[in-house]
């Protein structure tokens, strides 16, 4: 029946081959942490090998993107990288109303990046007046990007709702006083509502994320396209000349943001000491000296059993999953999930909770538990420590289901494929 469709063997005409020039914003694009810079550095690789040419337009800490990929730098006050930030005014910024505007809107505890990107956005775009085919936002949901979408056929990436992690900040606060502080530092949150209200054409990376940016901005979900990320499986994957560290638990976490569910797998790791005298964990995430985490590894006195690693290239990663015996997704909340991507795509064995994404990504080749259940967690790694073989198995069967499921390239055309239904909607309204 298919090849009896004439719509299947309709040879593509050339506004559907040509390629495009695209522009890939975001906000601030960390490269060691964050999924945010990962997906810019990996989606304008995939575009660019696909034959298009690709701009990203970022605000520090920028990306690192491959030799081909143009990087557009929107300087801000960069105040969060200062030695301190309080005293990083200088009188040329009172100049600026962006700039001021930044400063004082920290100073009271907020967190302006978005809204001020957007403010430099507009200001670029007015001067510059480039030419894309297309504009395709990281989540920085500013008023900005409705200014763009006015003159631009415009997408945009919501990974997950930001309401998400405020929700999880202020269950874990201690009192009124740092309720009041998440509150005031989610603030953003009231531009991203009446941004999001306005966008035409609003892509996500899993079912489970579709489904919450729906009910957080309240739209209909089936109004939004679910393009999954993809996993670099050049990068990461099975080193047979890197041996295996016994004992050795590895997790990229950062440490203190709760929504990644750290404290669980630490307290996992004190539970299992005496049984195993030699159980380590690394994780990939920068410690906040006398943050809550740092206080937690005190008060179950585990610090020497712990390494946390931070600022390392990607390959570094890898090499600590290759030397690792069990990989630890701990989070409460993913949208996606590199981390348990990534370490199935080396062959180590993952331990994931069950939230949000994360099962979406694991499938049935990894070993999944419920969230917030630190028992769940040693449950799993003690099993996976006395079943050698099984452990081994699950790996593999982990290497072969990101290979099968997941590509950067697959997410590529796909996204080309919307770009163009989306310059197509454009053009003809």
């Amino acid at each position: 029946m298919l090849d009896a469709d004439p719509v299947e063997r309709r040879p593509a005409t050339q506004a559907e081959t040509s390629p495009l020039n695209i522009a890939l914003l975001g906000y601030r694009s960390n490269p060691y942490s964050g999924g945010q810079g990962i997906y810019l550095h990996y989606l304008s690789k995939a575009l660019l090998e696909a034959g298009h040419r690709v701009d990203v337009i970022s605000g520090p800490p920028y990306p690192h993107l491959v030799p081909g990929v143009r990087l557009i730098k929107l300087p801000s006050l960069d105040l969060y990288n200062e030695p301190n930030h309080v005293t990083a005014l200088r009188w040329r910024h009172l100049k600026s109303f962006t700039d001021t505007f930044e400063y004082f809107d920290m100073l009271t505890g907020g967190f302006p990046e978005p809204y001020t990107f957007g403010r430099r956005l507009t200001k670029y775009f007015r001067a510059m007046k480039p030419a894309y085919d297309i504009i395709h936002d990281n989540q920085s949901l500013c008023y900005g990007t409705l200014a763009l979408q006015r003159d631009y056929p415009l997408v945009t990436t919501v990974h997950h709702p930001i309401t998400s992690d405020r929700e999880l900040a202020l269950a874990s606060a201690t009192g009124w006083r740092e309720r009041l502080l998440i509150k005031r530092w989610h603030s953003f949150i009231g531009m991203q509502r009446k941004v999001v209200s306005r966008l035409k054409h609003i892509v996500t990376v899993s079912h489970v994320s579709a489904a919450d940016v729906a009910r957080a901005f309240g739209l209909d979900q089936r109004e939004l396209h679910v393009i999954h990320n993809g996993i670099d499986t050049q990068t990461f994957s099975p080193q047979p000349d890197v041996s295996k560290v016994p004992f050795r638990i590895m997790a990229t976490a950062s440490a203190d943001q709760p929504l990644k569910g750290l404290r669980y797998l630490l307290e996992a790791i004190a539970q299992l000491e005496s049984t195993y005298p030699d159980i380590h964990l690394v994780v990939v995430g920068k410690l906040k000296e006398g943050g809550e985490t740092d206080r937690l590894i005190d008060q179950l006195g585990i610090r020497e059993r712990l390494r946390f690693v931070s600022g390392i290239e990607t390959a570094e990663i890898a090499d600590l999953y290759a030397g690792a015996a069990i990989a630890v997704v701990p989070s409460i909340y993913e949208g996606f999930g590199f981390p348990a991507g990534e370490a199935m795509a080396c062959g180590v064995p993952v331990i994931s909770t069950n939230g949000g994404a994360l099962p979406e990504v694991v499938g049935d080749a990894g070993l999944v538990v419920p969230v917030r259940d630190a028992a769940a967690i040693a449950g799993k790694i003690t099993y996976l420590l006395e079943h050698p073989d099984e452990a081994a198995a699950i790996g593999a069967a982990g290497r072969r289901h990101i290979e099968q499921q997941f590509s950067w390239q697959i997410a590529a055309e796909r996204m080309v494929a919307m770009y163009r239904d989306v310059i197509a909607a454009h053009e003809a309204a």
